[in-house]
C-alpha cells in the first residue's frame, strides 16, 4: 500500500501531522508493507527568495490577527507539537518560500534520503535559531547532514531548473486530488485525510485502506504449472 503525504516546511501543521501519522504507523500490523512516499507542495508558490519576514509579523499581516492572537496561535502550536515529542520555538522564527526547499527533497528522493532531510528541514524550521530562508550554505549543510553529496546538491540549487518541474507536478496532482491545505494524506489514490488529524484517525485510514485493497483472483483451468516441487509433466 503506498500513502502519498502532501505538505510544506513552512506548514506548522505538517511538522505536527507527520508525527501523529508516524505514530499510527508505527503501531500499523502491516507497516512494512506500506510505502510512504513525501510530495511537494507551496503555500506560498512564486514568493521571491528574499522575501522573509517573522512568521509573527506574516499572520498578523496575511491573517488580520492581532500581535496578542498570533502569539496565542504560535503558544497553542507549541503545545501541540510538545504533545507530539516535538521541539518548537514559538518565537523568533522566520517564513519565506520554500521552492529550493522541495527541489532539494526531490533530489534526495532520487537518492534515497528523502525522509532525511524532510526530518532535518524540519527540525531545522520549528526548532532551531538560524532561519532555513534565503540561505543556501543552510539547506547545504542540511544536504550534508543528510547524507548528500554538497557539490550536487549545490547544483541543484544553482540550477532554477532543476526539479522544479517536478515540484509543478506535484502540486497539479494535489489540486486534481481536492487539496486545499497541507498536510494532506493519500492512501492508495482511494482515501484521503486532511490535516494533523490524531493518531487515530490515521489508524483508521490505515485499516480501511488495507481491507479495501484489491484481491486478486485467479482462474484456474488446469493447465501445467511449476512449483517448489517441480514441474507437473503430462503423462502420456
Amino acid at each position: 500500500m503506498r500513502v502519498e503525504i502532501w505538505s510544506d516546511i513552512a506548514c506548522p501543521w505538517c511538522y505536527v501531522g507527520k508525527a501523529r501519522f508516524e505514530k499510527a504507523l508505527g503501531e500499523f500490523p502491516h507497516r512494512d508493507d506500506v510505502e510512504v512516499v513525501h510530495r511537494s507542495f507551496e503555500l506560498d508558490p512564486g514568493r521571491a527568495k528574499d522575501d522573509i519576514q517573522p512568521v509573527l509579523s506574516m499572520l498578523t499581516r496575511k491573517y488580520g490577527m492581532s500581535q496578542a492572537q498570533a502569539e496565542a496561535g504560535e503558544d497553542n502550536l507549541g503545545a501541540q507539537a510538545a504533545a507530539e515529542g516535538l521541539p518548537y520555538r514559538t518565537r523568533g522564527r522566520d517564513h519565506g518560500g520554500t521552492l529550493d526547499m522541495h527541489r532539494l527533497l526531490h533530489f534526495a528522493r532520487e537518492k534515497g534520503r528523502q525522509v532525511e532531510l524532510l526530518d532535518l528541514l524540519y527540525k531545522a524550521n520549528f526548532a532551531e535559531e538560524r532561519s532555513v530562508f534565503g540561505d543556501d550554505e543552510r539547506l547545504l549543510e542540511l544536504a550534508g547532514a543528510a547524507g548528500l553529496d554538497t557539490d550536487a546538491a549545490r547544483a541543484v540549487l544553482a540550477d532554477p531548473d532543476a526539479y522544479a518541474a517536478e515540484v509543478r507536478e506535484d502540486q497539479r496532482e494535489a489540486a486534481e486530488l481536492g487539496a486545499r491545505g497541507v498536510p494532506f494524506f493519500v492512501l492508495d489514490r482511494a482515501y484521503g485525510v486532511s490535516g494533523a488529524q490524531p493518531a487515530e484517525v490515521f489508524t483508521r485510514a490505515l485499516t480501511q485502506a488495507w481491507e479495501a485493497r484489491p484481491r486478486l483472483t485467479t482462474v484456474e483451468g488446469g493447465a501445467e504449472v511449476c512449483g517448489p516441487d517441480g514441474c507437473a509433466v503430462p503423462q502420456t
